[in-house]
C-alpha cells in the first residue's frame, strides 16, 4: 500500500471518529460547530464580573447557579472585530478537559442555529495554511447543504496555560 492511500483511509477513519451531533452558532458570517456531548447548556447574557490582570478575550465570570465560571469571548480569542451584544448574543457553557480534570467555563458567541448530524463524508480535514497558521483546534470542516461549518475542539481553543489560568480563576472566585 502505497503512501497516499494510506494517508487516505486515515483521513477517513478520523472523518468517521468526528461525526456525531453538533451544536452549531455564528460569530460574523462565520458558521461554528462544537461537539453537542460537550455543551453542558446555553444561557442568555448575564452580567458578567471582570477580573483584573487576565487577557482580553476572557470576559469575566458568572454566576451560574452558585457555581462560579470564567468566561471568554470568542470574537476576540479568534482575533474577530468585537461587536454590540444583542439579543440572539448568548453563553455557550461547555465542559473542556485540563489534565485529568474538567473545566466548566462559558463562550460568548454572537447567536446559536441549530444542532446538526454531520455524518463522517462531510467531513473534511482542516485546511494546511503553512507552520505560521495554528488550526490545531479545527477538529474539520463540516460540509452542509452549500455551506462550511468549522468544527471546533473545544479542548484545544484555549492553549494548556490559559486553560490553568481559567480552572484557578474559577477555583478563586
Amino acid at each position: 500500500m502505497n503512501t497516499d492511500s494510506t494517508a487516505a483511509m486515515d483521513s477517513a477513519a478520523t472523518a468517521r471518529a468526528q461525526a456525531g451531533k453538533y451544536l452549531t452558532f455564528k460569530l460574523e458570517s462565520e458558521e461554528f460547530g462544537l461537539e453537542i456531548l460537550k455543551v453542558q447548556e446555553i444561557i442568555k447574557m448575564m452580567d458578567i464580573t471582570r477580573v483584573p490582570r487576565t487577557p482580553e478575550f476572557v470576559r469575566g465570570v458568572i454566576n451560574l447557579r452558585g457555581k462560579v465560571i470564567p468566561v471568554i469571548e470568542l470574537r476576540q480569542k479568534f482575533q474577530m472585530q468585537t461587536k454590540a451584544t444583542t439579543d440572539k448574543t448568548c453563553v455557550i457553557v461547555v465542559q473542556v478537559a485540563h489534565g485529568d480534570g474538567r473545566v466548566t467555563m462559558g463562550i460568548i458567541v454572537d447567536e446559536v442555529s441549530e444542532v446538526l448530524d454531520i455524518h463522517g463524508e462531510q467531513i473534511e480535514p482542516a485546511p494546511e495554511f503553512g507552520t505560521t497558521v495554528d488550526t490545531e483546534f479545527i477538529l474539520g470542516m463540516g460540509k452542509v447543504a452549500k455551506k462550511v461549518i468549522m468544527l471546533l475542539d473545544v479542548d484545544k481553543v484555549l492553549s494548556g496555560t490559559e486553560l490553568g489560568g481559567m480552572a484557578r480563576m474559577g477555583k478563586a472566585a
